[in-house]
């Protein structure tokens, strides 16, 4: 269902795609690699680079969003696994 979303945004041509560097408060690696992977899973965005030691990931996103709406899981994350 988010393919065929994503496919009708393009055809509708309302994407603005963006590559933005997120912060992110996790130190841990298995932390940092669960949350590229959730952004990656949401339906138009994809984790391009995870920069472990700077605790920055870079996001395609096909439509702007604030930073909180692309990692809500964060706080989450650091719950298990900080």
């Amino acid at each position: 269902m988010s393919a065929v979303n994503v496919i009708y945004l393009c055809m509708r041509g309302t994407i603005k795609p963006e590559v933005k560097v997120i912060d992110t408060v996790l130190k841990k690696e298995i932390s940092q690699a669960f949350l590229a992977n959730s952004i990656t899973l949401t339906p138009g965005t994809l984790t391009i680079d995870v920069d472990h030691k700077a605790q920055k990931l870079t996001v395609s996103v096909l439509t702007p969003r604030d930073q909180s709406a692309i990692i809500p899981f964060e706080k989450y994350i650091k719950g298990v696994f900080e």
